[in-house]
């Protein structure tokens, strides 16, 4: 009776996974997440780059390697970038070698003005036939004379959903197109080594996130924004639902590319260390280019003091206590 016990356990077991990695939240702490680079992001400006050493302060030791920032979309001016943006995120990249910057970057101005589709469709072909080079020609001099030419850049992310301009609904073949010439323009500047980061939202939004892929050549990692969201959708679901987390790694697999996790972080569950447990056991698992904690309220667990129990956690993965 004992072993028919066991092998019934072993086969229950066996259904739990699969070969994208365990599907089922921990409900023990995670080991520490090492040789995962990993960062909080904390802000845009020189505010949230100095808030960085405040995490690691609170983390313990020196375990954060990412510097993650966003572009504003509002206008073209700030989509080319500046000095005054970069400058803060350059020197504390080259205070320790190994460090990464990772930049969002919108690919349409008034990115979140809330555009009908109609002109979101005509922007996303002007940029396919051109219209917008010189806008990214100036993005990756700047970069590249800040001396962050090797920064991930993740395009246009959150394509497949409704938030932003940059969107891939109203047309993903003008969509693609335009990524491609984007990545064509970014190349060319010397002394560039870009990395180009296709970061979708997790799950099934306004479109299948895999009709907006623009190809091999052009994509280097295959990223995705994953919160714990909507209310009462456990880990396990998040993992199988459709276009979710095991479709994620499962594409990457397909198309030769690493995976990342820009941002993460909880959301609609409240403090949720179910979730936090299974994200960092994912991550240890499938060994993404980086993954950055999104860190303000509701997301985070340094600013955020309603998230105690999954802060606890996350310290404990990523701190110094955690590396005893």
């Amino acid at each position: 009776m004992t072993v028919l016990l066991a092998a019934v356990v072993v086969f229950l077991c066996a259904l739990l996974s699969d070969r994208t990695g365990t599907r089922t939240a921990p409900e023990t702490d995670p080991e520490p997440l090492t040789g995962v680079p990993s960062g909080f992001f904390t802000g845009s400006d020189e505010a949230g780059v100095r808030r960085i050493a405040q995490v690691q302060d609170w983390l313990g030791g020196d375990s954060l390697t990412v510097g993650h920032t966003y572009l504003p979309g509002d206008r073209w001016s700030n989509i080319e970038g500046h000095p005054a943006l970069f400058g803060p995120w350059a020197r504390w990249k080259a205070e320790r070698p190994g460090r990464l910057f990772v930049l969002n970057v919108p690919l349409l101005d008034r990115n979140e003005a809330g555009l009908p589709d109609a002109e979101v469709r005509a922007g996303l072909r002007r940029g396919a036939d051109g219209a917008y080079d010189g806008h990214f020609r100036t993005l990756g001099e700047r970069l590249v004379a800040q001396g962050l030419g090797d920064a991930v850049l993740v395009l246009g992310w959150e394509m497949n959903g409704t938030t932003y301009s940059h969107r891939c609904r109203p047309d993903p073949t003008a969509w693609k197109a335009y990524w491609r010439r984007v990545v064509g323009v970014l190349r060319e500047v010397p002394g560039q080594r870009f990395r180009f980061d296709f970061t979708p939202s997790r799950g099934l939004d306004a479109i299948p996130w895999p009709h907006c892929y623009p190809g091999d050549d052009v994509v280097d990692i295959i990223g995705m924004d994953a919160y714990d969201q909507p209310a009462g959708l456990s880990f396990e679901e998040q993992v199988d639902e459709e276009y979710g987390l095991a479709h994620q790694v499962r594409f990457a697999a397909a198309h030769g590319k690493p995976v990342s996790y820009p941002e993460w972080g909880l959301f609609r569950n409240g403090d949720d260390p179910a979730y936090v447990r299974g994200m960092l056991g994912w991550f240890a698992a499938h060994r993404p280019v980086y993954q950055t904690v999104t860190d303000y309220c509701p997301h985070g667990v340094w600013e955020c003091a309603d998230n105690p129990d999954s802060a606890r956690i996350v310290r404990g993965a990523l701190g110094a206590s955690g590396r005893r």
